[in-house]
């Protein structure tokens, strides 16, 4: 064995990344963006293909509504599982595995030839998400220290508010141009090449890590974990979607108990390789953050759902009109994203609250704007409201991640991202489930453009209300100072 072998095991064994000891480079950081985006992309991009999909393969609304429920609740009711996993067996073998799996079920939702199969290759596809996305955050966590750590997250912020963003662009351009005639099967195949490249990438560049302590996965704790998260994230998404039947209440209440059972199992397993160590909720730093994490994405991503809606219902837009109007939103969030590190370091965590309460504004100042113009003046008019507001993320998707994350043992880097990544995703498909108890109704059973904007306003009104929550939360991250 070389000694240049011999190190990187031992730092391997020791929890660090093998390829730390010669300093880590940023093409780690491209090949785990590149996975990060592609995952994130595929949540929102499929939102506008739906009529494209529906007018295809025949589909009804609730197979239409299927394709996109089955991608979110796999992805994220996988990831605690998933987190697990690489702490096990190696953060890059599971980002490797997830994104071959990604790229493969993606070929097959490309060639999907019925709304039953679109389906059930969604599902796979999450499943794959799953595995892949917590691995980034424990990839980063570890590889990089210090300032350099601080960046990366960062642009992890930065990767993810801009894919969901230029998923409605990306999402129209694509099936506008229609190229060959394959309308919305083009945002689907787009991902084979990228997915190839980056697999191919990934051994080179990303230096393996593992958990130092060993053990198997916990299988019992990691059912309760999934059917926990399958049984919130479909009671309250179907929930909406259906008026609240019967059926969705009983499976809310069934969640309540699966978690009791889940922490339970937790707690009888520690010491013995369990699938969440419960140790990490006694960082307050940790488990504080999550909290106001969570009120965040609330807040962060029921946005992107109801003004995709505004502009294309209500105003009129095509999808890739839309698009555009994104874009706005995108730039404040992309130059305030650039900016963060150093307002970081002026601000430490009160950069957080700022984010939160300019956030806040720019929801504010987007409902009335929405109400001022109704229908009969430019949609440009909204564009300085969504600048306003793309700061605000801007300002705290990254740096609120890392800062929750720096809570965490670097031995659980996997486990505590695939918590975070779980809160994220599962907060956001909440946060739609939330909204649009006060949208819809808002909006009335047959719709007309001009009950758009005051629909919008509403739905905004909880959204302000998660921002102000979430700003108050995070003020208690920091433990107390020792007198």
């Amino acid at each position: 064995m070389s000694t240049e072998t011999g190190t990187n095991a031992a730092a391997e064994e020791a929890g660090a990344p093998a390829a730390a000891t010669a300093g880590p480079g940023w093409g780690t950081l491209a090949i785990v963006m590149v996975g990060t985006f592609i995952t994130i992309l595929d949540y929102f991009i499929t939102n506008v293909a739906i009529p494209s999909i529906q007018t295809d393969l025949d589909a009804t609304p609730v197979q239409s509504q299927l394709v996109i429920i089955g991608y979110g609740v796999a992805f994220t009711a996988g990831m605690i599982t998933g987190g697990r996993l690489g702490d096990l067996y190696g953060r890059r073998r599971l980002f490797a595995l997830g994104l071959a799996g990604f790229t493969l079920t993606s070929g097959l939702c490309a060639v999907a030839q019925s709304p039953e199969t679109l389906a059930i290759f969604r599902v796979l596809q999450g499943a794959s998400a799953a595995a892949m996305v917590p691995q980034v955050l424990g990839i980063l966590a570890v590889v990089y220290t210090g300032a350099a750590r601080g960046r990366a997250f960062v642009v992890y912020g930065l990767v993810i508010g801009l894919a969901g963003v230029f998923g409605q662009v990306i999402g129209g351009a694509l099936i506008s141009a229609d190229v060959a005639g394959l309308t919305w099967r083009t945002i689907f195949l787009i991902n084979l090449p990228i997915g190839v490249v980056a697999l191919l990438l990934t051994p080179r560049l990303v230096p393996e890590s593992r958990n130092a302590e060993g053990g198997r996965l916990d299988l019992v704790g990691a059912v309760l974990a999934t059917a926990t998260m399958v049984a919130i994230v479909l009671s309250l998404v179907e929930g909406q979607e259906r008026d609240w039947p019967l059926w969705t209440w009983l499976l809310l209440a069934a969640a309540v108990l699966l978690a009791a059972a889940f922490v339970a199992h937790q707690r009888s397993r520690q010491g013995r390789s369990p699938l969440l160590d419960l140790t990490l909720f006694r960082s307050r730093t940790f488990s504080v953050g999550l909290v106001g994490m969570m009120a965040y994405f609330l807040a962060m991503g029921s946005f992107f759902f109801m003004l995709a809606l505004y502009l294309q219902e209500g105003r009129g837009l095509s999808p890739a009109e839309a698009g555009l109007v994104f874009l706005t939103l995108g730039a404040g969030y992309f130059g305030s994203s650039l900016l963060s590190t150093r307002l970081a370091a002026r601000l430490g965590h009160r950069l957080y609250s700022a984010g939160q309460l300019t956030l806040a504004v720019g929801y504010v100042l987007t409902a009335l704007t929405a109400s001022e113009i109704g229908t009969g003046r430019p949609v440009l008019w909204i564009i300085i409201p969504l600048v306003v507001a793309g700061i605000g993320m801007g300002m705290t998707t990254g740096p609120l991640t890392g800062g929750v994350l720096a809570g965490a043992d670097p031995e659980h880097a996997a486990a505590a991202s695939g918590v975070a990544n779980t809160v994220q995703e599962g907060a956001v498909a909440i946060g739609v489930a939330v909204v649009g108890t006060v949208f819809y109704p808002a909006l009335g059973d047959s719709p007309a453009p001009g009950d758009y904007p005051h629909a919008l306003g509403m739905g905004l009104i909880p959204l302000a209300a998660f921002c102000l929550a979430s700003s108050l939360i995070i003020q208690f991250m920091r433990p107390r100072a020792k007198r």
